[in-house]
C-alpha cells in the first residue's frame, strides 16, 4: 500500500476479504467491511446479527459490530480517517461505493485489486497444496465417468451427478458443472437441460467447486459409442495444442505466448475462428482470477502461478471440443495438476 500510494484498503463481499481474514461475508443489503488503513490496525465492520459467523483475529483486526439503526457508511468513514486515496474491494455494491465516495468527498477511490492481485496471484505450499487436492477429487470423478452411462441420460442427469460426486470427495460446494451435448457442445457456457443424449453424441463436461477454500475446475470430452473421423481429427489438434501450451507455460514466458502457442496449433489446422476464447485463467480462491492467458497480457509467469489450459474447438450446430487441466508453474517447469485420462472417453 506504501509502495502504491493507498491509505486504506476496504473490503466487503468478493474473495479478497476471506484471503485476508478467513471470513466470507454474506451478499446482503448489510455492509461488511475490513477497513485496513496503511497505518493503523483493520477493523471488521459486520452486522451485529453476522458477527457471530466471524472468528475472531485480535492479533490481525478487531470486530466492530453495528446494529441495525446504526449508519456502517459512517463507520467506515471514521475508521477509514482523513484518506487521501482507498482501494476498494473490486466487488464491492455499487450502492456501497457511492455511498462511501459521498461520506469521503476528499478521497480518492483505486481499486483493491491493485493491493491484493499481486499477492493472491503468487501461491504459497499450502495454496498449492489446497489445490492439488481439489484437483485430485475432480480427476476421480473424471476418470469414472468413462464408465458411466450417457445414452439416455438428459444433460440435467449428468449434471446432478457430477455436482453430487464432488461434494461427495470433500468439495465444500459445487461452483458449476457444465454437461452440453451434440451441437450444445458448441457453446461454451451451455447451461445443462432437458436435451437426452443419444449414440454419436459428443458431450463436453465442465466441472469444478470450491474445495478447503480453493478450486478445481476440469474439461473432459466424452462420445458415445466410437467418434466419426471429423471428431477424432479435430480433437487430436485439441490435444496438441493443449500440450504445445502447457510445455510453453515456463517460468519467464509471457502470458500471451502461451495463448498464441495454443492458437497456432489450432489455426494451423484450420479451425482458427473455432477458437473463440482465451487459453486460460488463473485460479484459487476463485474460480476465474488473475493470471489470464489472453492476447495483449504480458505479465511473465512465475514460480507459484496457478492456471488453467484450455483451448477450445467449437463448429456451430455439430460439436464443441475443450481440454482443460490446472497447471502450476515452477522453477522446473508447468506442472499439471489434473491427471484424468485426455483422450475421448468412449462411453455407452
Amino acid at each position: 500500500m506504501g509502495e502504491l500510494g493507498i491509505d486504506v484498503l476496504l473490503l466487503s463481499v468478493g474473495a479478497d476479504l476471506p484471503y485476508l481474514t478467513g471470513y466470507e461475508a454474506m451478499p446482503l443489503e448489510r455492509l461488511t467491511m475490513l477497513v485496513l488503513p496503511r497505518d493503523d490496525d483493520a477493523a471488521l465492520v459486520v452486522p451485529r446479527l453476522e458477527a457471530a459467523r466471524v472468528q475472531e483475529r485480535p492479533e490481525a483486526f478487531t470486530v466492530r459490530p453495528w446494529e441495525e439503526t446504526d449508519d456502517p457508511i459512517g463507520l467506515v468513514a471514521r475508521l477509514a480517517g482523513p484518506a487521501g486515496t482507498a482501494a476498494i474491494g473490486d466487488q464491492t455494491w455499487a450502492r456501497f461505493v457511492l455511498d462511501l465516495q459521498a461520506a469521503m468527498p476528499t478521497t480518492r477511490f483505486r481499486k483493491a485489486s491493485e493491493v491484493t492481485g499481486p499477492l493472491r496471484i503468487v501461491k504459497d505450499a499450502a495454496e498449492v497444496a489446497a489445490l492439488r487436492a481439489a484437483a485430485r477429487a475432480v480427476d476421480e470423478i473424471a476418470s469414472a465417468m468413462r464408465d458411466r452411462p450417457f445414452a439416455g441420460r438428459t444433460e440435467a442427469e449428468i449434471h446432478r451427478e457430477l455436482v453430487d460426486r464432488m461434494l461427495e470427495l470433500g468439495h465444500e460446494r459445487a461452483n458449476f458443472a457444465i454437461v452440453a451435448s451434440g451441437a450444445n457442445g458448441a457453446s461454451p457456457h451451455h447451461e445443462p437441460g432437458e436435451r437426452t443424449i443419444a449414440a454419436g453424441d459428443v458431450v463436453l463436461c465442465d466441472f469444478g467447486g470450491t474445495m478447503r477454500s480453493y478450486c478445481s475446475d476440469i474439461t473432459r470430452m466424452f462420445v458415445v459409442g466410437e467418434p466419426d473421423s471429423e471428431v477424432r481429427d479435430a480433437y487430436a489438434v485439441l490435444v496438441d495444442a493443449q500440450e504445445q501450451a502447457v510445455r510453453a507455460a515456463t517460468v519467464g514466458t509471457p502470458c500471451e505466448e502461451v495463448d498464441a502457442t495454443a492458437r497456432r496449433v489450432i489455426g494451423d489446422a484450420g479451425f482458427g475462428d473455432r477458437f473463440i476464447h482465451r487459453t486460460g485463467h488463473g485460479i484459487g480462491i476463485e474460480a476465474h482470477e488473475d493470471p489470464y492467458l489472453v492476447a495483449g497480457n504480458a505479465l511473465p509467469l512465475a514460480p507459484g502461478h496457478a492456471f488453467s489450459i484450455e483451448p477450445g474447438i467449437y463448429l456451430p450446430d455439430r460439436f464443441g471440443l475443450r481440454l482443460e487441466d490446472i497447471v502450476l508453474a515452477t522453477d522446473e517447469g508447468p506442472e499439471r495438476l489434473n491427471e484424468a485420462p485426455r483422450d475421448l472417453g468412449v462411453v455407452d
